[in-house]
């Protein structure tokens, strides 16, 4: 038997359970994992909330990115082989399958090798944060010179963004509600902070650019203040919208974009791994950047399984830098 999180209707951190289970063995192309170390995401606190894009079937599990060693292989599986240490990238829909567990079933197509020289709780951190953050370069092609503001910039991908742009040569402008994570955003390589409840982004982010303004936004919350970000854009900039955080509709700054030839583009990690070429390349980069240096994992704190409401509360709060992880 092994410990699985599942919950049985939507709500807060309450609704989530620890039930006892047996995993069974894994089906055709499916591998079983015996999970060291799990990775939270947003889309994950909003999936138990019921208002994710896609909506849960009861009982329902939670959790698509982990680390672990596989126990045991499905008919079909190759590549991959008993006691090897791999990561799970988060490339199946909500609720299909979920790691929030001592053990878990997903499928073998997910399952990639760990980096080297990365501990289970930095494995189970960085494909999301990564894929998702790489957007600056796939879609926005940040190079020497690019001003780039990152909103919600203490999150784990927000960290990433600032790293792929520092490696880019661009120079990343965090975004942040308050000016109590200024000093720790700096020290993790934002080369400017905005405390956006403080500070009038717009007129900063000119006062940075000497008049320019920023020719990539990456902005996981929409919402109305899109037209703000879109007024700190220099001519021929692109908005990436990634997330949708602040819960209400999101206008298309129709003048602002018109006058200054802006594009605003939508953006999810599974344009990188939907496709086998764009994903090849993107494990190739990721994989590199940890190599050398570029990329490192922040990891602003790690639960037990046990604990697992009181760390999507701690992922709800807003308070954390970088990414939160769950240990078995």
């Amino acid at each position: 038997m092994s410990r699985v999180v599942r919950f049985h209707q939507t709500g807060g951190p309450e609704v989530l359970q620890i039930e006892e289970h047996d995993v069974g063995s894994p089906g055709k192309a499916e591998v079983r994992l015996r999970i060291e170390a799990i990775g939270l995401n947003r889309s994950e606190v909003l999936f138990r909330q019921g208002t994710y894009s896609t909506q849960p079937t009861f009982p329902a599990r939670l959790g698509y990115e982990a680390a672990g060693v596989v126990e045991a292989l499905g008919p079909g599986v190759q590549g991959l082989a008993v006691g090897e240490r791999v990561c799970v990238l988060p490339s199946f829909r909500q609720g299909e399958y979920g790691v929030y567990a001592d053990q878990a079933i997903v499928p073998a197509r997910c399952v990639i090798p760990a980096p080297p020289g990365l501990s289970p709780v930095e494995a189970a951190s960085i494909w999301m944060q990564y894929l998702t953050a790489l957007a600056i370069l796939e879609v926005g092609h940040a190079t020497v010179g690019d001003y780039v503001i990152i909103r919600a910039a203490s999150s784990s991908v927000g960290l990433a963004a600032i790293q792929w742009a520092n490696w880019a040569g661009a120079v990343p402008i965090a975004a942040t509600r308050r000016s109590d994570k200024r000093d720790a955003l700096l020290a993790l390589g934002a080369k400017h902070v905005i405390a956006t409840e403080e500070q009038d982004l717009v007129s900063e982010v000119r006062r940075i650019t000497g008049g320019k303004g920023a020719r990539l936004v990456f902005d996981p919350v929409g919402g109305t203040y899109v037209t703000t970000l879109s007024e700190a854009m220099a001519e021929q900039g692109i908005l990436l919208i990634y997330g949708g955080l602040s819960g209400e509709p999101t206008p298309f700054p129709h003048w602002t974009a018109a006058f200054k030839s802006l594009s605003l583009r939508g953006w999810v990690a599974s344009f990188i791994w939907n496709h086998t070429e764009r994903l090849a390349r993107a494990k190739r980069q990721v994989l590199q950047g940890l190599a050398e240096g570029h990329l490192k994992p922040v990891i602003a704190r790690t639960f037990r399984l046990a604990e697992i409401a009181a760390a999507h509360r701690y992922l709800e709060s807003n308070t954390q830098i970088g990414k939160v992880v769950v240990t078995p």
